[in-house]
């Protein structure tokens, strides 16, 4: 710090919010910079459990404001359930801070984001079908609606206006979908506007005012470095920009300020949806890893698909990020195993890839050349230092490092808080 970016190195889903809670005890600021409801994070702090998918994990801590940055879509609707939601919990949603300048997700991008997964039926792409897609299409199109003018009436049922003019021709014509009534979808954000009007504020200027102070700023992304729109797994791909250049992007904030960028990995490798997955295990190991680690969706409860650790795929995540340190996550998870696989190039047709291929048809069809390290097969769980861990799990954590070039500073072996460890 002052300012340091946590973000996913794989598909997601790699424990970003525990990893974030870790960090954000010492932080001013929390900020997520992009994405929108359609990715959450679940922090466990001893028998408290706390579901999260817009309000950052900041929130948990009484001096730390989270900031909701402009490069993100929101659901108001969602937005204050979390806050009630936080409230229940004893903890202070007053603090949460909105971005006037992020868009919002309307009533109409949900239902075009449903009935255009419906209509390409085994070609679907795996969204949440939470209107995040639509929502930055309209952004980029120029035709979104922002936070802001929820706070000019005329401006805003203008807005809806011109919208549905589109959207009533598309529902019917093309999706065999009934219209939508804009005077209803008004009189239901204005009704939202009230409460979220002491949330909102100018969130670019806010971070600034704070680094000149010396505070320090917690960079959160959602979802994870391949899934990245421009640089991922296109186009079964998040809608935003996961990566550390979209950190900088949705919150307003220049390079300079970022001290450390620190990616967030599994000891092995999931994903939730469609989407090529070269190290995909379709087994009784892939089915052990779903099992113990509790591999479903915080937002969406599906099934998540794991694998073995692909150290192309975070190699590559490392080139992207510049990444300075690791985060391993559920170290513990493969204490289950007698030997462990890791994937260290793919071969198809004869070549061999050691960097991450252009071609998605590669990764589709490859074949994962993996090297075999020795499992440790004991609890790990109660490790409190690196010289607690099995000589095999150090071994393993090394080896990572090594191959990837960057050190791994905290290893997680379990989702307590206290369940982690920091390497010297």
């Amino acid at each position: 710090m002052p300012a340091t970016i946590v973000l996913g190195a794989q598909w997601g889903d790699e424990g970003k919010g525990r990893v974030v809670d870790v960090f954000a005890e010492h932080a001013d600021f929390v900020v997520r910079y992009q994405g929108g409801n359609n990715a959450g994070h679940t922090i466990i702090v001893g028998d408290q459990r706390l579901a999260l998918s817009l309000i950052p994990s900041g929130i948990l801590y009484p001096n730390c404001i989270p900031v909701i940055a402009s490069g993100t879509v929101v659901d108001p609707k969602v937005l204050l359930a979390e806050m009630d939601m936080a409230a229940e919990k004893n903890l202070d949603p007053s603090r949460v801070r909105l971005s006037a300048n992020a868009h919002l997700i309307m009533p109409w991008h949900r239902k075009l984001d449903a009935v255009k997964e419906r209509y390409l039926g085994r070609n679907q792409i795996g969204t949440t079908r939470k209107g995040i897609g639509p929502a930055y299409t309209d952004k980029y199109a120029r035709t979104g609606i922002r936070v802001q003018d929820l706070f000019d009436p005329k401006i805003f049922a203008s807005k809806v206006e011109t919208a549905l003019e589109d959207v009533n021709k598309v529902l019917p014509r093309v999706y065999n979908t009934l219209p939508m009534a804009g005077d209803q979808i008004v009189e239901e954000y204005l009704g939202y506007a009230e409460r979220l009007e002491p949330h909102v504020t100018d969130t670019s200027l806010l971070l600034w005012e704070g680094l000149q102070q010396g505070k320090q700023v917690l960079f959160e992304g959602a979802q994870g470095t391949l899934l990245d729109v421009d640089h991922g797994t296109y186009p079964f791909v998040t809608s935003s920009n996961p990566t550390a250049g979209g950190a900088l992007v949705g919150s307003g904030i220049g390079p300079k300020a970022v001290d450390e960028i620190i990616g967030v990995a599994k000891a092995y490798i999931s994903r939730v949806g469609t989407g090529p997955f070269p190290t995909e295990l379709h087994d009784e190991i892939g089915d052990k890893m779903i099992e113990l680690g509790g591999e479903y969706g915080t937002v969406t409860g599906r099934r998540r698909r794991c694998g073995w650790l692909d150290l192309v795929a975070l190699r590559y995540a490392t080139r992207i990020n510049t990444f300075t340190r690791l985060f391993l996550t559920k170290l513990d998870i493969l204490s289950a195993f007698d030997t462990i696989k890791v994937a260290v190039a793919y071969r198809y047709q004869g070549e061999v890839f050691t960097e991450f291929p252009r071609q998605q048809r590669v990764l589709y069809e490859c074949e994962p050349i993996y090297e075999e390290l020795h499992g440790w097969k004991t609890d790990i769980s109660g490790a409190r230092s690196f010289g607690d861990l099995p000589p095999e799990a150090r071994a393993y954590v090394e080896y990572i490092s090594e191959r990837v070039g960057v050190p791994i500073g905290w290893v997680s072996v379990g989702p307590e808080r206290s369940q982690m460890i920091e390497i010297d």
